[in-house]
């Protein structure tokens, strides 16, 4: 489990290689992929292309970049030039983008290694990865379990060490509540702070990418390297990128920390509760204050979520019609060509939050469904701006249990969509969210603690996470693969 800052070090060292280092990772992916299944494409050729002239770099004597030589994988919903774009759906099978997402041309510059592209619910839809059409990714810490979703396959790759670290998006929390289940650092950041140019969209207002890693320092490193404004992205933010590393700290005085009343009642396991309650007590430890906060709208979060992201999700995935891309059903005419390919090429939960959301956008539901729940969107604000004016920074249990027996709620989405309850706030309301490992369950089964600051206040999460981290030891924990 090397971090960025050892594995750049034991280049600049010359100490190893970046062909060696690829083809570490590139082997551990050979010998776990069989049972993880966390990638669905992996990209050798480049990956080793790319450590080679980083090697030449170094061997003229030039000085290299943080991420430079450094392998690193991408959730299979960004747009890689050459490099299959699936999103995890049967209606994408084979097509390969003709343009570069922001992000990965971000990696590209920077000279980071692509290892390859990861597995996720379909269009990101989902909080387990089996809504994926073409594998099912297991939980290193326990392969008859989930992973969480929908960037299963970005937070398990982690996990295995089959990356340094890795890119996911979170839309409700795909980026967390996986981060928790698979004991990993999972990043959102703040809304427009990193761009969504070639973000396969899911719904729009809510989408955002960031970093999965083993620590807070990684997870730091990589958001930088990854934000900043960008003109092709109408919602990208106006706003200098700081170095992140420069708020850590080991000393928390004089921080406040608001729990959250509302995360710690019903649904939620003892265990998370507990593990999280001493994460708590930790930072006190730290020299934070703490004291509980109200947010009485956070419950509504949920059923607001499930109006809007479908909704928006109906209209984003109405460009798949089997004209520009993507698989084409044979058929008589027009009509049957668009219907039979949409029925062929999109799982069944596409499929339901397709018919959710085209129904609250239909006419006399529009007032009723999807309007309401924008305003009580902006209440769910509103109720976290009162919160910082009292309060640094929130917490809250990242996921109400840990990771659960694939299979289990397959046939319950409702019991699915519960999963996300203590996240998906954080997406309505933009604001960055943190998940840190804080504890594990009898079954050693990985807990996460979430962080969530005010607006681009990241700097205030990596300073708390890196605190945690300085005085535990969950972080340094990994599942025995064998």
């Amino acid at each position: 489990m090397a971090s960025i800052s050892q594995l750049h070090k034991q280049l600049i060292n010359k100490e190893r290689s970046a062909v060696e280092i690829a083809q570490e990772y590139l082997n551990t992916i050979e010998k776990l992929e069989p049972q993880i299944k966390s990638y669905l494409h992996i990209t050798k050729d480049l990956a080793l292309n790319t450590a080679q002239k980083v090697d030449e770099k170094i061997a003229r004597g030039e000085e290299i970049g943080t991420l430079e030589g450094i392998p690193i994988a991408v959730k299979d919903n960004m747009s890689t030039k050459g490099i299959p774009t699936t999103c995890g759906s049967k209606i994408l099978e084979g097509f390969t983008p003709s343009y570069e997402s922001t992000v990965t041309q971000k990696l590209h510059d920077q000279g980071a290694v692509i290892l390859g592209k990861t597995n996720l619910d379909e269009f990101a839809m989902g909080s387990s990865t089996e809504n994926s059409g073409y594998q099912i990714t297991a939980n290193p810490w326990d392969t008859t379990r989930v992973p969480g979703g929908s960037s299963g396959g970005s937070a398990a790759a982690v996990a295995a060490d089959e990356c340094v670290v890795s890119l996911g998006s979170d839309t409700g929390g795909s980026i967390r509540q996986p981060a928790s289940l698979c004991g990993v650092v999972g990043l959102k950041p703040t809304y427009g702070l990193v761009s969504r140019f070639g973000l396969v969209a899911y719904a729009s207002s809510l989408d955002q990418i960031g970093p999965f890693a083993h620590t807070v320092e990684d997870a730091a490193v990589l958001l930088k390297a990854i934000a900043g404004y960008d003109s092709k992205d109408s919602t990208s933010l106006k706003v200098e990128i700081p170095d992140y590393t420069k708020s850590f700290t080991t000393d928390l005085k004089g921080l406040k920390v608001g729990i959250i009343r509302e995360t710690f009642g019903e649904g939620l396991d003892n265990v998370v509760a507990e593990a999280v309650n001493q994460g708590i007590k930790e930072l006190e430890k730290l020299g934070a204050q703490v004291k509980e906060i109200s947010c009485p709208r956070f419950r509504y979060g949920l059923p607001v979520y499930y109006i809007i992201a479908p909704s928006e999700a109906s209209a984003n995935l109405a460009r798949y019609d089997a004209v520009k891309y993507g698989i084409r059903s044979q058929a008589d005419n027009l009509m049957d060509m668009y219907t039979q390919t949409r029925a062929q090429g999109f799982g069944k939960e596409v499929k339901r939050r397709i018919m959710l959301g085209t129904y609250a956008l239909s006419a006399g539901y529009y007032d009723a469904y999807y309007l309401k729940a924008q305003k009580v969107r902006t209440l769910i604000k509103q109720d976290f701006d009162n919160a910082f004016a009292d309060v640094d920074v929130l917490i809250s249990p990242t996921s109400p249990t840990t990771a659960f027996k694939a299979g289990e709620k397959t046939d319950d989405p409702l019991t699915m969509y519960l999963s996300d309850l203590m996240t998906i706030p954080v997406n309505l309301a933009g604001l960055p969210g943190m998940s840190i490992p804080c504890g594990f369950d009898g079954q050693n089964l990985p807990i996460g603690m979430q962080l969530i600051g005010n607006v681009l206040r990241e700097d205030v999460l990596f300073k708390v996470g890196y605190a945690f981290q300085q005085a535990t030891d969950w972080h340094t924990k990994s599942p025995n693969l064998g």
